[in-house]
């Protein structure tokens, strides 16, 4: 048995160097061999970090045992388990296809659709991203007004606030109106402190906010309204803050407080800040250079 296999390695440890000598005879299919190489991996991992997020993540890893103890069996020559475990293995294709039908028929849906982008991670741009997240910010805002529930969103904008985030708990997920509505209802766990929004996406909720202890502030000013004034100053982060006592919405940004504002205001000041003066800027900046290189 050690005898077949010490012939077994030789051979593949020959036929690895003479294709290692090809490729360095021939540099093009070094290239081709290293693109190859780099778009198998990344096909693997895009299917193994799908695969996580559906049950075929369990199901995966039975397959991947299965093959080890086949290969296992095959080296050590145990002929009775080799023979059960190939025999079956036809109608594991079989079944695999039946078991795995509702993901497969997604991948082929996003390969033959525009959906292809996103599940090759070129999702839409982020200049569109961000103007959906702000509509979503706005309806969130908009119905905790409406039930007078106390709230407090900070959209971070260039500077981090890493260190705010931390002082949370971690959500890390897609903003949605409902998800935001849902983290303030009152006597839940996340319902104190505020929902940080980064990156595009919810990243925490109930985090610490700086307060702002200004004399020029009204007293009648709450504990919500001096943490979105006091991170506005500490950072260029924009902060929404709905009161409980009078269901009205204010923005806290560089410092200053707008009080009550109505939804398309808030809108407005939310597309200017996040959208205009950031992404305007940006393609201001690239049509000055073109006509200079002109």
């Amino acid at each position: 048995m050690f005898k077949n296999l010490t012939l077994s390695f030789n051979g593949i440890g020959q036929s690895f160097m003479s294709y290692m000598q090809e490729l360095a005879q021939n540099p093009f299919k070094m290239i081709t061999l290293i693109l190859d190489v780099l778009i198998v991996i990344y096909i693997i991992y895009k299917f193994i970090m799908y695969a996580k997020k559906s049950r075929a993540w369990q199901l995966l890893k039975g397959i991947i045992f299965i093959l080890i103890i086949t290969a296992i069996s095959e080296v050590l020559q145990l002929k009775i388990l080799n023979y059960i475990l190939t025999a079956f293995m036809p109608y594991g294709v079989i079944a695999l296809i039946v078991i795995f039908q509702p993901e497969l028929r997604r991948m082929l849906e996003q390969l033959g659709t525009s959906k292809l982008t996103k599940y090759f991670g070129l999702d839409k741009d982020l200049e569109t991203k961000t103007k959906e997240d702000i509509y979503k910010v706005v309806i969130a805002a908009t119905e905790l007004a409406k039930t007078k529930t106390g709230g407090l969103i900070v959209l971070e904008r260039d500077i981090q606030i890493n260190d705010i985030i931390d002082t949370g708990v971690k959500v890390d997920a897609e903003v949605s109106p409902q998800l935001v509505v849902n983290l303030f209802t009152p006597n839940t766990p996340l319902h104190d402190g505020a929902v940080i929004i980064s990156k595009n996406k919810i990243m925490a909720a109930a985090c610490i906010l700086p307060l702002a202890n200004d004399k020029d502030i009204a007293k009648e000013v709450g504990t919500r309204h001096r943490a979105g004034l006091g991170i506005s100053k500490e950072s260029d982060a924009i902060a929404i803050i709905v009161s409980e006592e009078t269901g009205k919405i204010s923005i806290a940004k560089d410092g200053t407080l707008i009080a009550d504002l109505k939804e398309d205001t808030l809108k407005t000041i939310l597309i200017k800040n996040m959208i205009t003066k950031r992404f305007g800027n940006e393609k201001r900046k690239s049509k000055e250079e073109k006509v200079k290189k002109k």
